[in-house]
């Protein structure tokens, strides 16, 4: 719900200048709700840049997939995302995936018969069975959407997926990752500590977070041939503000050679 509100307070407070989506208010589930996220999101400028802008770049990447012909698009992680409302390309935690349903059906928000909703624990499930098990071809190019799941998920259950995403032909991935609390500035680190705190008290600690060179490192080592990584300063250059340091909070593209 947080992503989504900083999503629909972007269309408003910022016309929607870094990620256009006219369906991002109309699925928080009513008035209260997108006042709240006029709130919300009103008073944290700062995240609700990152979040329209991670998803920008992972969409703009999208749009680079399909014209080199790639025809399958998941989406990991999807919450409250409007990409298959609103995108003619063709997974959710299980209960967030049904209330999202819910929302989409109140909304009047009809999704296309070329999206299938496959629920995917990502701790306790094995992504490439419960996507075979829906139609996914594993022997067919795709590019996998994963935003604002990564810092919650264990070591172990994020490289298992990425190995995955590795064996599929020309795999490519979008996903956004924080580095660790130490490497941040120390103006920054009151504030992610916080939110790190607040994560916890609801429920949903966060798990992980990577040096960048070691990440890439640890990329490379699993097949990837590419990688595009839009840290602090990078992202900040694109909405025309300034970086304290390039520590902190990225969105990187990652493309792979089809090997595992």
């Amino acid at each position: 719900m947080a992503a989504a509100m900083y999503r629909a307070a972007h269309q408003e407070l910022d016309e929607g200048r870094l990620f256009a989506d006219p369906y991002a208010m109309r699925i928080l589930g009513g008035p209260a709700y997108q006042k709240r996220a006029l709130e919300f999101a009103g008073a944290r400028p700062g995240m609700r840049l990152f979040i329209a802008m991670r998803s920008r770049i992972a969409e703009t990447k999208l749009a680079e997939a399909v014209g080199r012909g790639i025809r399958q698009v998941v989406v990991l992680g999807a919450g409250l995302d409007t990409l298959g409302v609103r995108n003619p390309y063709p997974v959710d935690h299980p209960a967030t995936q049904a209330w999202k349903r819910e929302l989409l059906a109140g909304a009047e928000l009809t999704v296309g018969a070329n999206v299938r909703f496959v629920p995917v624990d990502f701790e306790r499930q094995t992504l490439g069975e419960e996507l075979t098990h829906a139609g996914f071809d594993a022997d067919a190019p795709a590019i996998f959407l994963w935003l604002g799941v990564v810092p919650y998920l264990t070591d172990a259950a994020i490289f298992a997926t990425l190995r995955y995403v590795a064996s599929v032909p020309a795999g490519e991935t979008v996903f956004d990752y924080g580095n660790p609390l130490e490497q941040l500035d120390a103006t920054l680190q009151a504030g992610a500590a916080a939110r790190a705190k607040r994560a916890a008290e609801i429920g949903e600690p966060f798990l992980s977070s990577f040096d960048t060179g070691e990440l890439h490192r640890r990329l490379r080592a699993i097949g990837a041939t590419e990688i595009d990584d839009f840290g602090p300063e990078r992202l900040a250059a694109l909405y025309g503000r300034p970086a304290l340091s390039d520590a902190g909070g990225h969105i990187v593209d990652v493309r792979f050679g089809g090997q595992s």
